[in-house]
């Protein structure tokens, strides 16, 4: 075999090996993505242009997320908004609507105080859509139903889903530990990752 033909050889191989590595490194991150935001994954999915578009925008959520100072609530923090909440259930039997506008609020609240940027409801759910995915889908039809209440196109059983849904998304925002705990658990999983196949590559040249 000439050298021209072993270098072309040489070149094919390292062209496939790459092609090889970005197309794990893709199905990884993928995973990783599905992962994380759960059904918002296809709901962004469906909402963009193609899936590459799709995991970008997921990326760059995660991106902006990471810069927020995210903090856990103090007990006493926790126990005042709490009773805040109890009071807007019990006021809901007679004023369910203005109710529903209170609900909205104190979560927003919540949200601020935890660290979370509140300046729009789109942007909102984009954020938590990184740690809190599963109960989006409460928030929204929450806030649906929260505006179309301003048009008076809702019952009042419709309202008391609404409070519902708040206080799924509102419960888990008051959890205290719930994003430190998270965090703790990916750092732990980077660090058994590494610490295993520093094993690995041990027992393979022994």
């Amino acid at each position: 075999m000439s050298t021209g033909a072993i270098i072309a050889v040489v070149i094919a191989a390292v062209i496939v090996l790459a092609l090889v590595a970005w197309y794990v490194q893709t199905q990884v991150k993928r995973k990783q993505l599905q992962q994380r935001f759960g059904p918002e994954y296809d709901r962004v999915l469906e909402d963009g242009e193609n899936r590459r578009a799709a995991e970008r925008e997921l990326e760059l959520r995660e991106k902006r997320h990471d810069q927020f100072d995210l903090k856990p609530l103090p007990p006493e923090a926790r126990a005042r908004y709490s009773a805040q909440w109890a009071g807007i259930q019990e006021r809901f039997v007679d004023h369910p609507g203005s109710s529903v506008t209170e609900a909205d609020s104190l979560l927003t609240t919540v949200m601020a105080e935890r660290g979370y940027p509140t300046e729009d409801y789109e942007q909102q759910v984009s954020d938590l859509s990184v740690r809190h995915a599963p109960l989006l889908d409460h928030y929204r039809s929450a806030h649906d139903i929260k505006e179309r209440h301003g048009t008076g196109r809702v019952s009042t059983e419709e309202l008391r889903e609404a409070m519902v849904h708040y206080r799924s998304l509102f419960q888990d925002l008051l959890d205290a530990d719930q994003d430190v705990v998270d965090e703790r658990h990916d750092t732990d999983r980077v660090h058994a990752n590494t610490r295993r196949n520093g094993d690995d590559s041990r027992s393979a040249n022994k």
